[in-house]
């Protein structure tokens, strides 16, 4: 018996071992789900999946060419995760926040679903107490969602309508699609109705903990939850407004970089920084950790991708990164606005570069494994 064998034996043993260990924080979780989050978990000790929102609605210059993405453009593969908005159902548009058609968004998701990608899903649903919108920061306006509050039934009918969309997303078996499900997000932030400043750690835990049972309750097993943050500086700030290990799956922050890397490193340094301390909880909690939004607007930075971003993430186990959608040209703020590269774009050669690492898994790395079967 060769002793690579006997490693290879080890090695496998460890892994299912670990695995047991994971446990979602829905205990009627469909089939599928525990298993994707299981592959995410033995995937993320081989490399990262790497994301993109919006990625198949639209790109710089175009918007609904079947099949197109700006990242298969550039690369010849799609991204192996899709980020998508919810906002917007909670008013009954028949687009999100982005513009985007929920008939055309279902099939998007099913699509890459079926081409063996992952979807996760954020929402930017509205403010419940005043009916503006996710950037209306006025007070009292979390605490108002809260069961006892002056919009808790509204709140409520607004879960429903993300009960109802949820439950459409489903493959060609029937079954209902696994998601990534990212409520309250950045909410160390100060920016959204659900963020830190409007609201004490026990309503947030409330009103996290309500939503998780709530969609339970409604027949939603096929999420896995994703606790995200945006800037936090200790383990203790991280955990403050956590709900427990029994209420999220994923521990995750979203970071952006605003700085020439070249003259600033905090933006690496930083991500280090955060990533060693996501990385502790989730060993003692058996959890997965997450990338769950980077990116620099417009990469200006022709090594971006190799260099900087890679240095962020550096060795932790990150089971998936996600940068900010392709919106193009925005004529209020007259700017391109775009996080992935597109053909002809400053950092193309380098985003080559990136998808040719060992460690960056995109869609037909992710088919190969097979992230919804053991």
């Amino acid at each position: 018996m060769s002793f690579l064998f006997v490693l290879s034996v080890f090695f496998t043993a460890q892994s299912q071992n670990s695995d047991t260990k994971l446990s979602l924080s829905d205990k009627k979780a469909t089939k599928n789900t525990i298993l994707l989050y299981q592959n995410l978990h033995r995937t993320s000790n081989k490399g990262i999946l790497f994301g993109h929102q919006d990625d198949l609605a639209y790109g710089v210059n175009w918007k609904y060419e079947d099949g197109r993405s700006d990242v298969k453009d550039v690369v010849g593969d799609y991204p192996a995760v899709y980020g998508w908005d919810l906002g917007g159902l909670e008013y009954k548009s028949d687009k999100n926040i982005d513009g985007i058609p929920f008939d055309k968004m279902r099939q998007f998701i099913i699509d890459g679903h079926k081409r063996g990608g992952v979807i996760t899903l954020s929402w930017h649903s509205n403010n419940p107490l005043t009916g503006g919108n996710a950037w209306d920061t006025t007070q009292k306006s979390l605490a108002s969602a809260l069961p006892g509050g002056v919009s808790h039934e509204k709140y409520k009918a607004w879960l429903d309508e993300a009960v109802k969309y949820i439950l459409t997303l489903r493959d060609n078996k029937g079954n209902l699609i696994p998601i990534l499900y990212r409520p309250y997000h950045e909410l160390t932030g100060t920016w959204f109705w659900w963020c830190k400043n409007n609201g004490s750690p026990e309503e947030f835990k409330k009103l996290w903990k309500f939503t998780v049972d709530y969609f339970q309750k409604k027949g939603l097993h096929n999420l896995i939850y994703v606790y995200n943050t945006a800037d936090f500086t200790s383990k203790e700030d991280f955990l403050e407004y956590y709900p427990g290990s029994e209420y999220a799956d994923i521990l995750s922050f979203d970071k952006y970089i605003y700085n020439d890397p070249l003259k600033d490193n905090s933006f690496v340094e930083n991500c280090q920084k955060q990533f060693g301390i996501i990385d502790q909880i989730a060993k003692e909690q058996n959890k997965i950790i997450a990338f769950a939004e980077t990116g620099y607007e417009a990469i200006p930075y022709d090594k971006w991708w190799t260099d900087t971003l890679m240095k962020a993430m550096g060795t932790y186990k990150i089971s998936y990164v996600l940068v900010w959608r392709n919106h193009g040209w925005q004529e209020k703020e007259q700017k391109m606005h775009y996080y992935a590269p597109f053909k002809g774009q400053v950092s193309e050669k380098d985003f080559v570069d990136f998808y040719n690492l060992n460690n960056i898994f995109f869609e037909k790395d992710a088919a190969k494994i097979n992230l919804y079967k053991k």
